[in-house]
């Protein structure tokens, strides 16, 4: 699923096309995908003005008049589709393909703005939900996540608590976890390990001072890098210009297995851990 550079890429660029726009309309096409699932969610979200959007670890964030908020999780497959009255529009997260046709078979959910404008959130595997919360529902589903590392809150103390809470856990593992560290995933929790020269596999008891030093510099730094280059097509992510984000070629061991390490020359290897690909150079990781 997108990782926080993909989510940050989306949500700026939607941010562009939907704030200050007022709902109309909504339609619900399948009940799983939203919170409350029921008509009730349609009734409270119809006629409401978008404050602006913004992301919390890898959720999108819409903030609505009135103290109300849309969370969505794009998860596996889920795709959002802005249309301006037009028929002209943008799709970010998974490139579901469709003919221009507008709903699809896999549409979701699809608000209509008073400008005529549309906003469509598709999802084949219908593991992405939409969620209508109030203030005490927001608080509640934010506190789930750990310290965002592009924060003033994410500093080398912190850091240092977070793994010292598991000690015995493996260095990708405890970067992947969501309630420690919120955005990371796959792809960065390789790219940072190798940028420290650490193997995803130590235990974090068994990091000295310099190499949480390292590690705790590498994230924000690859994190940024990425956003700059607009995410990583990795697993059919795209911008919701449809373009493929730019960080790819930027990469330096994911996606790379058997290729050469572009450090020390040697063979980038994969391995399973934890249930995931796991990219890292044996060569200049230790």
């Amino acid at each position: 699923m997108p990782e926080l550079p993909e989510v940050q890429t989306i949500v700026g660029e939607l941010n562009e096309k939907i704030k200050s726009k007022t709902i109309k309309n909504v339609r619900v096409f399948k009940y799983k995908s939203v919170r409350p699932m029921n008509k009730k969610f349609v009734q409270s979200v119809k006629r409401r003005k978008i404050l602006g959007v913004v992301r919390r670890a890898k959720m999108i964030i819409i903030n609505l008049s009135g103290g109300k908020h849309l969370l969505i999780h794009l998860k596996m497959t889920g795709q959002l589709v802005f249309r301006d009255r037009r028929g002209k529009g943008l799709s970010g997260g998974h490139p579901i393909a469709f003919k221009g046709e507008l709903p699809t078979k896999f549409t979701r959910v699809m608000f209509e703005f008073t400008d005529k404008s549309h906003l469509f959130f598709n999802d084949i595997r219908r593991f992405g939900w939409i969620k209508f919360a109030d203030k005490k529902l927001y608080e509640s589903e934010i506190a789930k996540y750990g310290l965002e590392p592009l924060s003033k809150e994410f500093t080398l103390a912190e850091f240092k608590n977070k793994l010292r809470r598991y000690p015995n856990r493996k260095i990708k593992q405890l970067l992947m976890d969501q309630t420690l560290i919120a955005g990371v995933g796959n792809i960065y929790a390789d790219e940072a390990c190798f940028a420290a020269r650490l193997l995803p596999a130590r235990p974090a008891l068994k990091l000295k001072e310099k190499e949480i030093k390292d590690l705790f510099k590498a994230i924000p730094r690859i994190l940024k890098l990425s956003i700059s280059k607009k995410g990583t097509s990795a697993d059919t992510y795209v911008t919701t210009s449809g373009a493929e984000g730019g960080m790819m070629k930027f990469l330096k061991v994911y996606g790379r297995a058997g290729e050469k390490c572009k450090r020390c020359g040697g063979v980038v290897h994969k391995i399973k851990l934890g249930g995931r690909g796991t990219h890292f150079c044996p060569g200049c990781q230790k």
